[in-house]
Parts: structure tokens; C-alpha cells; sequence
């Protein structure tokens, strides 16, 4: 074979080897966006039926339950709003979560400090919406457990270190140990002076249930799909803000944004009464 022909032939085959390669790379782009396109429907299946859910959940709850008992100093429309931080800070982000939820926790750990850092700072104060779509969507009673509790704490001052707790102190999405009064009471050990006997029947008997079932209404009806719903002054910022994601870096930037030029908060709500 002359050496022109061998040089064809090699010639070729690289081609065919080309065609291949690119052939197996289309074939891997396909799949990939088919796996992708199944778990986007997936996750976005899941969060519309977690908000059904909870909502059918909440509507025969909502006939039987007696009236709403606003926590001491909630703030905002209809009192849903518990609040951290000076009432004058320049911004607010809101926040709205279920203690059983998980991706509420990441959130919670991953930017604890920095919140509490810029809540400090007087730059910015959190309004924290208590929900319960987990409950809906996987049964049992944990959400609103915790979420009463955790109101029940706001009416001892010290609903922002009982929310830690409960965030630090998570179970499984599936485990419903958040439905034990017990259990949250005995997380409350966790904060100085709040396992105290007023604490302890406010748990118990569930004093601010009909007041988280309407916190959960308000978040049916405000179009959210999931939690944790975070709004820096009224514009979503989780899971990325625009074209940015959320990351204590830019979360600080957008706060220093939206507060320039501006005098930080120094007004703090008043202690509950004894």
C-alpha cells in the first residue's frame, strides 16, 4: 500500500473516531439534560404539593381552631411577624421557614453569624414568618409543635435563641420528634430561663396554634412554593438574588447596598411583659 493510501486511510479513521467521540458527547448532553429536566419537575412537583398539602392540612384545622393568639411584640401585618433586631434598622429580611424543613436549617447554619453580625450592627433586622408545610406534605405534627413553642418563647423575650436551638437541633425531615412537647420543652433547657411554668403551658396547650395556621395561610396566599423564602426588603435574595447567589459575602454586599448612606437602627422593641 502506498504511502498516500495509508495516509487516507489513517485519515479516516481519525475522522470516524471524531465522529464518534462526538456522537457519545451529544448522547451524554441528552441524558444529562433529560436527568436534569426530570429533577427540576421533581423538586418543583414536591414544593407545589408541600404548599397543597399543608394548605388542605390547614383548612380543616382552620374551622375547629379558636382565635389567634398574637405572641408578645410580633410585629407586621396581623402580628405574623417575630422580630430580631432594631425596629429603625435600614433594611429587613424577611424570612419565612418550618422548623422541620431541611434546606431551612442550611440556610439557618450557613448564615447564622452573618445575619446576627449585620442584626447587631444595627444595619438590618429579621422578620422571621413561621410555617408548616412539612407537616402537610409528610404528616404528623412537628411543625406547628415547634413553631407554638417557638412563639411561646418570643412571649418570654428569648424566641431568638430558642429558634437556634431548634435549627441546631434539628431531626431527620422525616422524623416528627419536633410533635413531642416534651422534647421541645426539654430543648428550652438549652436558654437561659425560658423553661419556666408559663413556658412550659403555653407548650402544652398550645396557645399560638390558630396564630401559626394563619402565618401558614398568609404564606399560601403570598405565592411562595417552598421554604425557606428569604426577601432582603422585599426582593427574594435565596437562593440567589438577580443573576447573584446568596453567600455571606454577597449578602453582606447587598445589605451595605441597600443601607448606604443611611444611619444604622439603635431602636429596640420593648421587653414582654413579666
Amino acid at each position: 500500500m502506498s504511502e498516500k493510501n495509508q495516509d487516507r486511510n489513517r485519515a479516516a479513521r481519525d475522522r470516524l473516531v471524531q465522529q464518534r467521540e462526538q456522537h457519545r458527547a451529544r448522547e451524554r448532553r441528552r441524558r444529562t439534560l433529560i436527568v436534569s429536566a426530570a429533577v427540576v419537575g421533581v423538586l418543583a412537583l414536591a414544593a407545589v404539593i408541600g404548599v397543597i398539602a399543608a394548605d388542605a392540612g390547614r383548612s380543616d384545622k382552620d374551622s375547629e381552631a379558636g382565635p389567634a393568639v398574637v405572641p408578645s411584640g410580633a410585629t407586621g401585618e396581623d402580628g405574623l411577624a417575630l422580630r430580631v433586631g432594631a425596629d429603625d434598622a435600614p433594611s429587613t429580611l424577611t424570612v419565612w421557614e418550618d422548623f422541620r424543613c431541611p434546606a431551612c436549617a442550611q440556610f439557618e447554619n450557613a448564615f447564622r453569624d452573618t445575619v446576627t453580625e449585620l442584626v447587631d450592627s444595627g444595619q438590618l433586622k429579621a422578620e422571621y414568618h413561621l410555617v408548616t408545610i412539612i407537616d402537610g406534605n409528610l404528616g404528623g405534627s412537628g411543625s406547628l409543635r415547634a413553631a407554638n413553642a417557638a412563639a411561646c418563647a418570643q412571649d418570654a423575650g428569648r424566641f431568638a435563641p430558642y429558634h437556634d436551638v431548634l435549627y441546631r437541633n434539628q431531626p431527620p425531615e422525616t422524623d416528627d420528634a419536633f410533635g413531642d412537647n416534651g422534647k421541645l420543652i426539654e430543648l428550652a433547657g438549652k436558654v437561659d430561663g425560658l423553661d419556666t411554668p408559663a413556658f412550659r403551658s403555653c407548650v402544652e396547650e398550645g396557645t399560638h396554634d390558630s396564630w401559626v395556621e394563619k402565618s401558614g395561610k398568609a404564606f399560601t396566599e403570598g405565592g411562595f412554593e417552598g421554604t425557606p423564602a428569604v426577601l432582603l426588603n422585599g426582593e427574594p435574595v435565596f437562593p440567589k438574588k438577580g443573576d447573584e447567589q446568596i453567600s455571606v459575602a454577597n449578602l453582606k454586599k447587598w445589605v451595605a447596598e441597600a443601607g448606604k448612606g443611611k444611619e444604622p437602627g439603635t431602636a429596640r422593641p420593648a421587653p414582654p411583659a413579666s
